[in-house]
């Protein structure tokens, strides 16, 4: 589980203003940090079939998200990839 303090760190670097919190592109940064929680708990915890179904969801859902940016806002979509250091 995501710590309050990374998921707040996650929205003020992507936030587009102060009281955004909800946009697209901060929905994907959220759900990034929990990827990599989800990634690291997974190297060590083989078996746990349940963190990676849910795993497989989060990469479902930010896909998604990340198409709907593309589809907006190319320009936007590729500074925040880069930002993230997520694949294209």
């Amino acid at each position: 589980m995501i710590t309050s303090e990374k998921k707040q760190v996650a929205i003020k670097s992507l936030q587009t203003s102060k009281m955004d919190t909800g946009s697209p592109a901060v929905q994907v940064g959220i759900i990034t940090e929990r990827i990599k929680e989800l990634t690291q708990h997974l190297q060590t915890n083989k078996h746990d079939y349940m963190a990676r179904r849910g795993l497989l969801q989060l990469v479902g859902r930010r896909r998604s998200l990340l198409k709907y940016i593309a589809q907006k806002d190319a320009q936007e979509y590729l500074s925040l990839i880069q930002k993230l250091g997520i694949r294209h």
